[in-house]
């Protein structure tokens, strides 16, 4: 077996013990999230998500700007995912100018997500971390803003989807040349970001269950495809790798779109928006994969110096750890409908 062939290996394991332990939903974000809709005049409705830390509510608390009625909060109540709360409070002449502040977020590794209406109606997005755990609500959003948080956001997203990942991994693993790589690359890249625009401007609708359901089968199919290749019987994700990585990417797009779909689009800028979050994606994938390449570099120059002999039996391992993950997935997923 090559080098390239134990990196895949390794890479494989990798994010494939990290997938079994995934929930249900592999492309859902999964930082704290705080809401503040406007139901009426200076009325917000909240709703404020926090992450689970060993069984229980991860301790931060969500401040509200101060003309805000600082209404006690509902107990938290687990949902399966995480820590649901959600009240009323009346924010006298709007949000515009106020501070957001999540108190305890820089004793964390998380992130929080803020959704919020300005006195107009329209939405915007804000992306709260550790280095950076509170935000003064601009009365204009600037496009700036806009770009930073939806470009970190679709970075995030891929990088924490591990089924994406996974799929991702074994394209590389069964398609061979850097030709034919660069075009099933850019063939998965233009048919996710087709349905990742469609669906999220509402020219497309499908279920988010079934959609991710299909995400997983359609990891278990191209597993089964390496092992027909290494049968010596090359199917059609190998003659025409490009085609079938545009078919499958179609249906990774609105899984895409329905992570998105969870923080929605500020209307004043849902193009730029919608692109940057594509963008973010993108170099998510392209990090990815130059991650993987480095591994197999890394583990080329180890293994020339100590003559490590070739082992041809663990070119079967990707594939079967690759398929176990992608079959657990969509039971699990179909488990939930």
């Amino acid at each position: 077996m090559t080098v390239r062939g134990i990196a895949l290996v390794m890479a494989s394991l990798l994010i494939s013990i990290a997938g079994f332990g995934t929930v249900s939903y592999g492309h859902a974000l999964q930082p704290g999230y705080l809401e503040l809709r406007l139901i009426d005049t200076d009325l917000y409705s909240v709703l404020w998500k926090k992450p689970a830390n060993r069984g229980r509510p991860m301790a931060i608390s969500a401040v509200l700007p101060e003309n805000c009625a600082q209404a006690k909060p509902q107990e938290s109540v687990w949902d399966g995912i995480a820590y649901l709360a959600r009240w009323s409070t009346r924010c006298a002449g709007g949000l515009e100018g106020g501070v957001i502040r999540i108190d305890g977020l820089d004793q964390t590794s998380t992130d929080v997500l803020i959704r919020f209406d300005f006195a107009d109606g329209t939405a915007e997005s804000r992306r709260l971390t550790p280095g950076d755990s509170s935000f003064t609500i601009p009365a204009i959003p600037s496009q700036f803003d806009v770009i930073r948080t939806y470009l970190a956001l679709g970075f995030k997203h891929i990088l924490e989807g591990i089924d994406h990942l996974t799929f991702v991994l074994a394209l590389l693993i069964l398609v061979k040349g850097a030709h034919r790589l660069v075009v099933t690359v850019t063939a998965f890249t233009l048919a996710h970001s087709l349905t990742l625009a469609g669906a999220t401007l509402g020219l497309v609708q499908v279920p988010g269950p079934p959609v991710e359901a299909a995400i997983a089968l359609s990891i278990m199919f191209v597993a089964s495809e390496i092992m027909h290749s290494r049968s010596g019987n090359p199917g059609l994700t190998e003659k025409y790798p490009w085609v079938v990585a545009f078919i499958f990417g179609l249906l990774h797009g609105l899984g895409f779109a329905g992570a998105l779909a969870q923080i929605g689009l500020p209307h004043s800028s849902i193009p730029t928006a919608l692109l940057f979050f594509n963008v973010g994606v993108e170099i998510g994938q392209l990090f990815f994969i130059a991650c993987v390449f480095s591994i197999i570099a890394l583990g080329k120059r180890i293994i020339s110096r100590i003559n490590m002999p070739e082992m041809a039996l663990i070119s079967i391992v990707p594939p079967y750890i690759i398929g176990s993950a992608a079959a657990f997935w969509t039971i699990q997923r179909l488990v939930s409908f």
